[in-house]
């Protein structure tokens, strides 16, 4: 079996895929312009999508609340202190700084500008 998309809710996903498309080079392959608020996000390998989505029958969690290790969105990135500025410039906030871990991967943990979680990673030895 193959994963299809991992879907989180936010309190305004517009906004939300908005900035992932923007920001992380998401695009949109579907979406719903009325309740529920659903938008299938493409990241830019083509083959793993994130659906952003807002139910009022189920609270939004308050990802601000929510440690990053428990639940992050990681991101295979060329450049990690590059798209840590590029981010940050672009509303991110920082949780854990460029660092390099004992297997020599570069790493760094941010939140979107709605508190979830972001994880940047440069692995030393690729795993894909």
């Amino acid at each position: 079996m193959k994963i299809e998309h991992m879907a989180y809710m936010m309190a305004d996903p517009v906004a939300v895929a908005d900035w992932y498309c923007r920001n992380l080079g998401f695009r949109v392959v579907r979406k719903s312009d009325g309740y529920p608020w659903g938008y299938f996000l493409l990241d830019t390998s083509g083959s793993v999508m994130v659906e952003i989505y807002k139910r009022k029958e189920v609270p939004v969690p308050d990802y601000n609340t929510i440690d990053p290790l428990v639940l992050h969105l990681a991101f295979l990135c060329d450049d990690v202190k590059g798209t840590i500025a590029k981010l940050a410039g672009a509303g991110a906030t920082v949780h854990a700084d460029f660092s390099v871990t004992p297997d020599g991967d570069e790493i760094a943990m941010l939140r979107d500008p709605w508190g979830f979680a972001i994880q940047l990673v440069k692995r030393a030895k690729p795993m894909l």
